[in-house]
């Protein structure tokens, strides 16, 4: 739908651009021309432009309680081959 709505427009300013009259500076209708070419321009522009990218919202943070045990390195124990730090659970 865009290309077909650009191809018409460049066609009829195509159109508009051959078909010239012999240019006159009475009664201002030439500025009236240019401002209602910038004024077309304006709106076929703004109806070809690209949306805006979607705006990305980072989700609030969310607090979590600690567990109350954890896993840790226990003290230095001797197994019989070598010197061993086994894990235990530490609970408050």
């Amino acid at each position: 739908m865009k290309n077909a709505i650009a191809g018409l427009v460049t066609a009829s300013s195509i159109f508009v651009v051959a078909a010239a009259n012999p240019a006159q500076a009475g009664s201002g209708d030439v500025a009236a021309g240019l401002i209602g070419g910038f004024a077309a321009g304006a709106i076929v522009g703004t109806a070809l432009a690209p949306r805006p990218a979607p705006v990305y919202v980072a989700p609030a943070p969310v607090y979590i309680v600690e567990p109350q045990c954890y896993w840790t390195r226990g003290r230095p124990m001797w197994d019989g081959y070598r010197w061993v730090r086994p894990h235990v659970q530490v609970c408050d």
